[in-house]
């Protein structure tokens, strides 16, 4: 069930143990899963209860988890050492945690931890502090990772563009189903058929659907609605391939367009463009932000526009498909050729209860990006 060869997992885990070495640390405390993914292939949302996979600095690997995610290492990654800590009353797993420590002779070094990891919930973090104290030099390398995982490896872009085809054929379907009287699940349901049919994955978040006042939402929300004979309709998309993620977001128009709407859907693209121009080496993700604002403020929309206009896409887990690092202001963080960055443009305008987004994924390349959908860039209306 490995979806990758032997040679890039050593690359993965050769480049893992630079970054160690360079950052003075002894061993590596991982608890974001996408971190275990990228690392060993460990697939798995056992990641909601303790569990934590150890790199010592000569390169050695030991998961600790749970028993039902025995099997799941066992059969989904290159991991040998797999440790299980047992459910009882009074379980403490941070203590078992510092026996295994111990045995790999790190206590009392210089440790990095991935403190900011979905599974590592305030109380576990606080266990795990109090366990470690005294008896390591604990350090916060929560992006030590998230850094080498930025740049994606040939391998990892097959799958990146295989899950651009699915989001393309998602999209696809829910714009033959938008037409008038058409029940929201309905087009939900025919967007998740046309991935897993084709062999897709489930997204590390709920799909955005949204119309009438709601197509101003940027997030799922329980409840469905039919749509009106005029009406709109947002919709924030990925496709997803061995849980690497592509996206695409639109607001589609069912019925006459009102001009307000083919006004925003103008500048919605010239931002975008705007964006993709600076979506280059040796610029920068606050650069690529600039564009963006400076672009919607330039027509009068800035009430209108959010404060961030996307974020890198890589292989990811619950509860949001949103990698690191994101499209705001000021952000210093380099583009390189291999990073995965999903652009989106976002119009909310309350007062007219008018939406507008337009999205999509993108590789950086040596000179332009590559544009990962096929769908043009036009006004769809249902």
């Amino acid at each position: 069930m490995l979806h990758f060869d032997e040679a890039e997992f050593a690359g993965r885990k050769a480049r893992t143990l630079r970054a160690m070495a360079e950052a003075g640390l002894d061993g590596l405390l991982m608890f974001k899963q996408e971190s275990m993914y990228w690392l060993t292939g460990y697939d798995s949302f056992g990641f909601c209860f303790f569990q934590c996979l150890v790199l010592t600095g000569t390169g050695d690997l030991v998961l600790l988890t749970r028993a039902p995610d025995l099997r799941q290492a066992q059969l989904t990654s290159i991991l040998e050492d797999i440790r299980v800590w047992r459910d009882h009353e009074g379980a403490d797993p941070a203590r078992e945690l510092v026996a295994i420590l111990a045995e790999r002779g790190l206590l009392g070094h210089r440790l990095g931890v991935e403190w900011e990891a979905h599974g590592l919930t305030a109380a576990r973090g606080q266990r795990l502090a109090a366990a470690l104290e005294g008896r390591a030099r604990i350090e916060d390398a929560s992006l030590l990772v998230s850094r080498l995982r930025l740049v994606k490896s040939p391998a990892e872009l097959v799958f990146v563009r295989r899950a651009a085809e699915l989001a393309d054929a998602a999209l696809e379907a829910a714009i033959a189903h938008a037409r008038p009287g058409t029940d929201e699940g309905v087009i939900l349901a025919r967007m998740h058929d046309a991935i897993f049919e084709a062999g897709g994955d489930y997204p590390a978040n709920p799909f955005v659907v949204g119309s009438g006042r709601e197509a101003l939402l940027c997030r799922y929300h329980a409840g469905r609605r039919r749509l009106d004979p005029v009406d709109q309709l947002t919709l924030e998309i990925a496709g997803v391939w061995r849980q690497y993620h592509a996206c695409l977001m639109r607001t589609l128009l069912i019925g006459p367009p009102h001009p307000d709407h083919v006004r925003l859907f103008a500048i919605c693209r010239e931002a975008l463009a705007a964006c993709e121009e600076r979506l280059r080496p040796g610029r920068t993700f606050g650069e690529v932000f600039a564009a963006h604002a400076t672009t919607f403020d330039r027509h009068g929309l800035a009430p209108h526009r959010l404060n961030a206009c996307g974020y890198s896409l890589g292989a990811v887990y619950a509860p949001s498909w949103m990698d690191w690092p994101m499209v705001y202001a000021d952000n210093p963080v380099p583009l390189e050729p291999g990073m995965v960055v999903f652009l989106h443009m976002i119009l909310a305008d309350s007062d007219s209860g008018r939406a507008m987004t337009l999205g999509r994924t993108l590789i950086v390349g040596e000179g332009a990006p590559e544009i990962l959908s096929r769908l043009p860039l036009e006004v769809a209306i249902g």
